[in-house]
């Protein structure tokens, strides 16, 4: 009698519960973990409001998201409950939640958590725009810029002031990119500062856009732009051609776009009818090879932004005879501008040259004086 008591007492009691299943202590901690995540999930929903570009919600839509602490909690006890007790089915089973109950558990698609991972930000007018000059330097600039975690800019010229006016600003603001609260909206069309109409539009569409216009030593940007033409155009005559309407005499053609766009002075008064002088900044297209970083730091300080991009970003390339940028906008590697950039200049008779530099010299003087800085072409 004692030794089957004994034995009775040694053997596993019909009364204790079976040990925790293997299965069952991953369930568990997987329902734990998911807590957590969920739980961070639905608090972040608050917090959220305070990020740019997720504020500014309704009234009614804010108090929604601090429900959404208390919501999320019930549902997420529900499916903790389940997960012992029902195995595997707990959680993906015949046993789980209702598609009311789903709906209750998932973030309103109106949310801020939900903007912030659909793509948040809204579509604005540039607040400031890269207006010229056709071959001064232009793209680089807008790539250099693009760096910044603070600018948006369309990477394709819209061309919205000069030939696309007819269509509505609406239009135009479509092709913009997303930004959030603090970010700047960009856009560059370089034919905009030669174009007679522009600096009314852009006026009407807002007398606070800030203007970039990247200048260059007109006789090197003149025979830049032909030699751009030269590459579409191979039976073009020659530049020496094109430059004089009388060789004989020297008389300058001001009507060939290539030498009108250099004569910076005459397109800038027009701009000055419409926009103060200290709304317009100028870049040196030589110091955006020379000094990349030094010229970017003045136009950051321009938009007024905080000075990020800085010499750590640029090398220099001596294939292609300009600066680089060390990590491009969205990527780790290092990127240069195309093949059309940088092409090697046909030679041009060093007469013609000098006769270009003593026809733009007076204006050169002239543009000195308007933006108050000397560019150093003479």
């Amino acid at each position: 009698m004692g030794q089957r008591l004994i034995c009775c007492l040694d053997a596993p009691s019909a009364l204790q519960p079976p040990p925790l299943l293997p299965v069952r202590r991953k369930l568990l901690l997987l329902g734990i973990m998911l807590f957590l995540w969920l739980y961070m999930f639905y608090s972040c929903a608050g917090s959220c409001a305070s990020v740019p570009g997720l504020a500014g919600r309704p009234a009614g839509e804010a108090a929604a998201t601090a429900g959404a602490h208390g919501e999320g909690l019930q549902v997420l006890s529900k499916l903790l409950r389940r997960a012992p007790a029902g195995g595997a089915q707990g959680l993906a089973g015949p046993a789980a939640a209702s598609p009311s109950e789903e709906q209750s558990a998932a973030p309103d698609p109106t949310s801020p958590i939900s903007s912030f991972f659909n793509g948040s930000g809204t579509k604005k007018l540039p607040q400031a725009i890269i207006i010229g000059v056709k071959k001064g330097g232009t793209r680089a600039l807008l790539e250099f810029l693009r760096v910044h975690p603070d600018i948006r800019a369309v990477g394709a010229e819209p061309h919205f002031f000069d030939r696309n006016y007819e269509r509505d600003f609406a239009w135009y603001r479509d092709l913009m990119p997303r930004t959030l609260d603090g970010q700047i909206t960009m856009e560059k069309t370089p034919s905009y500062f030669v174009t007679k109409e522009a600096p009314a539009r852009i006026s009407a569409m807002s007398k606070g856009t800030k203007l970039i216009v990247v200048v260059r030593d007109p006789v090197t940007r003149a025979i830049s732009d032909y030699t751009q033409t030269l590459s579409k155009r191979p039976d073009i005559p020659t530049f020496e051609s094109l430059t004089f309407k009388n060789r004989t005499t020297g008389l300058i053609d001001t009507s060939w776009s290539a030498i009108q766009i250099g004569i910076y002075a005459k397109h800038l008064e027009n701009w000055l009818l419409y926009f103060p002088i200290g709304q317009i900044l100028f870049v040196s297209g030589e110091r955006l090879i020379s000094d990349p970083a030094g010229e970017l730091g003045r136009v950051q300080d321009f938009l007024g932004l905080k000075r990020i991009i800085t010499d750590k970003h640029f090398y220099f390339n001596k294939t292609k005879g300009f600066p680089c940028l060390k990590k491009a906008e969205g990527s780790s590697k290092p990127h240069c501008l195309g093949k059309t950039k940088g092409r090697t200049h046909p030679n041009i008779d060093r007469e013609v040259v000098q006769r270009l530099r003593e026809f733009y010299r007076p204006f050169n003087m002239k543009f000195y004086q308007m933006t108050g800085h000397d560019f150093g072409w003479d």
